[in-house]
């Protein structure tokens, strides 16, 4: 992870990265260290892989801690008010006309940090999100994907 990347997010991004990073240096810290308390009453920490395994366990904690503040620290909001009503940005809803399937579907337009595309949420470093930015209504875009060439119709373009 590159720790100085400047991260596009949304203002709903960044409170769900700071719910998480609450979550994981209150909460889960606390179990953990309380499961070290419990690993060391098995004895010898040489032969103890209970000590092992929460030792492990709090290092990919520290891990994802420092990997959170980073991305919080060099985030760069995306403002509603910033988001176009006529083109794709980061913050769009999109509804689009999937040619291939012959069905709509709708994507929100996010950050790579907040990309989650079973629930729609695609990034705009994706194939079909970078395709999608500064289109507007009724444009066609193509995208090359494994499968082969995708190609889609524009059909609204909204705030979030």
């Amino acid at each position: 992870m590159n720790y100085n990347k400047k991260y596009l997010i949304t203002y709903e991004g960044v409170r769900k990265l700071e719910a998480e990073l609450e979550y994981l240096k209150t909460v889960r810290r606390n179990e953990i260290k309380e499961k070290i308390k419990v690993a060391l009453t098995f004895g010898d920490l040489s032969e103890n892989s209970e000590y092992d395994e929460v030792k492990t366990e709090q290092a990919f904690l520290e891990g994802r801690i420092l990997q959170l503040e980073s991305m919080l620290k060099n985030a760069s909001v995306v403002d509603d008010v910033d988001v176009p009503n006529d083109s794709v940005s980061i913050g769009s809803v999109v509804e689009l006309e999937d040619y291939e399937l012959g069905e709509n579907v709708e994507y929100h337009i996010v950050g790579s940090i907040e990309a989650d595309p079973i629930n729609y949420k695609i990034s705009n470093e994706s194939p079909v999100g970078s395709a999608l930015i500064g289109k507007k209504k009724g444009d066609i875009i193509k995208v090359t994907a494994p499968s082969g060439i995708n190609e889609f119709k524009i059909l609204s373009v909204k705030r979030a």
